[in-house]
């Protein structure tokens, strides 16, 4: 009993202390910040002024691509893929039925048996 509860405590202690308030505060104000952090000191390079230059451009134009690109693309390729779609359904009509089908002595080749046995399911 008392070694449970030590186990019990042991296992509860990282994660009790990974979500400690001062921890808990800076996450969700990290990722709501939208500001770019002002470069001072020895920060202030021309690497990480090329870097925020890129940040700030991505983030004024990744938005517009999204809408304006990806969804009427996505909305062509589905009709196009429906259009495939019927006419290959539509080829299929004027086929004779499987079973009316010619049986070519190149159809159907086994050289090799399958794991369950001969591969013939159908007979």
């Amino acid at each position: 009993m008392v070694q449970r509860q030590i186990l019990q405590r042991s296992l509860a202690s990282p994660i009790r202390h990974a979500f400690t308030p001062s921890i808990r505060s800076t996450v969700p104000r990290r990722f709501a910040s939208d500001e770019m952090p002002k470069l001072t000191g020895a920060a202030d390079n021309a690497f990480n002024r090329e870097r925020m230059a890129v940040k700030q451009h991505a983030k004024a134009s990744s938005g517009t691509n999204t809408r304006s690109v990806a969804v009427p693309a996505l909305i062509l390729s589905a009709i196009n893929a429906k259009n495939l779609w019927d006419e290959h359904w539509e080829h299929w009509k004027h086929l004779p039925p499987l079973e009316e089908r010619v049986e070519y002595p190149y159809m159907n080749i086994r050289t090799k048996k399958f794991f369950w046995g001969d591969g013939d399911k159908l007979e």
